[in-house]
């Protein structure tokens, strides 16, 4: 079994790696208590099941969005963006992490089956997965300038 504090690590490194080869921003740990919930207004997730199932989450500011798009993108720093090119990049981000937090655990769970990523936008967004289900969450500082929560929630079979 893996630690609280391993899924912490895994979560983060692979965030890491994400953003600074896809997205080219630097993400930083954060402490949870500097980061203002009431700004977090998106929500990219991804699901996943196998003989560990859960939901892994982002959730971010939309300028943060617009600036991750605009960064996958290869745009200017102030060009605009879409709303679906925003929502598209955020679900590509959640896809892109699951992606490398599964490369991680296949050691210790050889199956795990990905769905699609889903985004949605509003306040006071919220993913259960039921009592059991165990919560890490990991905040981020990207670029010294916007803040973001990733989450995995998580119960084994």
């Amino acid at each position: 079994m893996i630690e609280q504090k391993t899924y912490h690590e895994i979560v983060l490194d692979a965030a890491k790696e994400v953003f600074e080869t896809m997205i080219f921003m630097e993400i930083e740990p954060s402490d949870q208590a500097s980061i203002d919930e009431s700004a977090l207004s998106m929500l990219g997730t991804i699901t996943f099941n196998g003989d560990i199932e859960g939901c892994m989450a982002i959730s971010l500011s939309w300028p943060c969005g617009q600036t991750i798009a605009r960064n996958m993108l290869a745009m200017e720093s102030n060009a605009e963006v879409s709303r679906q090119e925003v929502c598209d990049a955020v679900g590509e981000v959640a896809n892109m992490v699951m992606g490398s937090i599964k490369s991680r655990l296949q050691d210790i769970y050889s199956n795990i089956a990905v769905s699609i990523p889903t985004v949605v936008t509003g306040r006071e967004l919220n993913s259960t997965l039921g009592e059991d289900a165990e919560k890490v969450a990991v905040p981020v500082c990207l670029n010294e300038e916007f803040t973001a929560v990733f989450l995995l929630l998580y119960r084994r079979k």
